[in-house]
Parts: C-alpha cells; sequence; structure tokens
C-alpha cells in the first residue's frame, strides 16, 4: 500500500498597495518621518524656535575665537586689518581714495557692510553639510540653521559697528540723526542676508563643493560693489562705458546696502550719490532673496541629511 503524499501548491502572496499603507498609517495616525509641512505650518514651527535660534547662532559666536588669545577682539581686528589692507592696495597704490571726501571712515563702511554679507553667504553654504550630525539627530525646521548663521554675523557686525564709530568721530564725521536710518538699512540687508544664506544652504546640501567655489564668486562681487571705490565717482568720470554698466553698478544688492549705510553714517556722503528710488531697490531686493530663498529652501526641507 502506498501513501502519495500532494504538497500544497505555493501561494504567492500579494504585496499592499500604496493606497492601503498610506490608509493603514492614517488610520494609526502615523507620518512621513521628516515630511514637508505646509508653508503656514513650517513658519509656525519656524517661530516656535526663535529661542533656539538666537541661542544657536551666539554660541557659535562665541565659541568662533575661543581658541585665540585675544578672544572676541578678532571680531572688530579681522575687518579693521582688511580694511588697512585695501587702504594701502587702493586708496595709496590705486589712488582711489582721490575724489573722495572722508576716504577712510568710506571705505572702513564699505568693509564692515560687506564683510557682513560675505560670512553670511559662506556660513550658509554650509549651514546644512557641515552640520549634518545635528541636523539627523534632531527634528526642527533646517531653515532654523542658515537663519541662525545669518543672524550670528549680524551680531558679529554690531560688535565691529562700536569701532566704526570711533573711527567715524576720530575723523571729524559728526553725529547727526541720519545715524537711524542705518537701523532699516541693516534689517533689510539682514533680510536679503538670510534669503541668500538659505538658497545657498540648499546647493550646497547637495552639493558641497560650492563651498569650494565661492571665495571667488564673493571677491568678484565684492570688487565690482565699490567697497574701495565711489561708483558714483566712477560713473562721473567714465561716460564712455556701455549703457548697462551704470544701472547693473547701482542695481547691485551688495552696493546698495553699502551706499545706504555710507549715507546714513558719513556726512560728507550726499543723497546725489545715491542711486534713483534705493530705498525701494534695496526693499525689494530683501522681499526678493528674502521670501524666495525661503521657499526655495522649504521645498527641498525632505531632503536635508539624507544620502
Amino acid at each position: 500500500m502506498s501513501q502519495v503524499l500532494h504538497t500544497p501548491p505555493p501561494t504567492t502572496a500579494t504585496p499592499p498597495a500604496d493606497d492601503d499603507l498610506t490608509a493603514l498609517a492614517a488610520r494609526h495616525g502615523l507620518s512621513v518621518s521628516g515630511a514637508r509641512p505646509s508653508l503656514p505650518e513650517y513658519v509656525r514651527q519656524l517661530w516656535a524656535r526663535r529661542h533656539f535660534i538666537s541661542a544657536f547662532s551666539t554660541a557659535k559666536l562665541t565659541a568662533q575665537y575661543s581658541q585665540a588669545k585675544l578672544g572676541q577682539v578678532w571680531q572688530v581686528m579681522t575687518p579693521l586689518l582688511n580694511a588697512a589692507v585695501y587702504y594701502f592696495i587702493f586708496g595709496v597704490l590705486l589712488n582711489t581714495k582721490k575724489g573722495v571726501p572722508d576716504y577712510i571712515p568710506f571705505l572702513v563702511t564699505g568693509v564692515f557692510i560687506w564683510t557682513f554679507t560675505q560670512s553670511s553667504i559662506m556660513a550658509g553654504t554650509r549651514a546644512i553639510s557641515g552640520n549634518l550630525g545635528l541636523v539627523r539627530a534632531l527634528h526642527f525646521p533646517r531653515a532654523a540653521l542658515p537663519i541662525s548663521f545669518a543672524l550670528q554675523q549680524l551680531q558679529q557686525l554690531l560688535f565691529s559697528m562700536a569701532a566704526l564709530v570711533v573711527i567715524l568721530l576720530c575723523f571729524g564725521v559728526p553725529v547727526a540723526a541720519s545715524w537711524l536710518l542705518a537701523i532699516p538699512a541693516l534689517v533689510l540687508q539682514f533680510t536679503f542676508n538670510a534669503g541668500i544664506a538659505m538658497i545657498m544652504a540648499r546647493l550646497g546640501a547637495k552639493t558641497p563643493d560650492i563651498a569650494q567655489l565661492m571665495p571667488f564668486v564673493l571677491r568678484t562681487w565684492m570688487y565690482v560693489s565699490g567697497v574701495m571705490w565711489s561708483i558714483d565717482h566712477l560713473l562721473s568720470k567714465h561716460n564712455d562705458l556701455p549703457s548697462w554698466v551704470a544701472p547693473a553698478l547701482q542695481a547691485n544688492p551688495a552696493a546698495v546696502y553699502i551706499d545706504l549705510m555710507r549715507f546714513a553714517l558719513i556726512d560728507s556722503f550726499h543723497h546725489s550719490q545715491l542711486p534713483q528710488h534705493v530705498w525701494l531697490t534695496a526693499t525689494g531686493w530683501a522681499l526678493l532673496a528674502g521670501v524666495g530663498g525661503f521657499i526655495y529652501f522649504w521645498k527641498a526641507e525632505e531632503t536635508y541629511g539624507r544620502g
């Protein structure tokens, strides 16, 4: 008598459809880890972490020169030394100081304000790629990082402004009510810097090599921003320049914020040296970079720290 063993036919399990998984997750109140919230919700989350942004920027600023013997003095010494070098090369050797009243206050103001933009952009470029451990360990709106780095540079500029005021007074620039215009000018510049920092943070998160390229881009931008020379003086001397050069130089956002600060602080820098509609231009650049950069950064929120 023989016994025949029948093996049951293999069964193929059908994987659950994506719709089923979505419904299952919704039924149990689950959500995708690190999913991008809506823009209003993202703004709300960012505002809720405003104390973290402030504390993080202050801690970074304090730690920046913690290994140096002079400590926080370098916050002022670094831009002052840069200004001294630029004065010798451009003011003395190339004679760009000719025809520019109060050239040293003119130059130092330009260097300090340009350094604010330059440092914010460089710090923003590494905001994500240089803090991957923090990004991967904690859940928070990633925009907090580039904004906090821009805030750190604003704090550093405010330290430097104390030295700038001393320089202005030493060279005979009187205290005037126009100095109050520095406040809205700095607010607009900070908004612009934070927006560009967020753009560069997203680009730097995807392509870290951009951080190696940015010093060359920023150096070129500095040379055309009137940091060491007067755009108004150049345009008045050279009438044979192509027609697009003058509006391009005057609309340059870095030059706009530098000239606004010079107009606010230096008595000999007159309104006639400013480009037309300068406050409107400064506001436009701040809104374009600030709002546009924020949205551009938010759209890639899910990708930061992955890969």
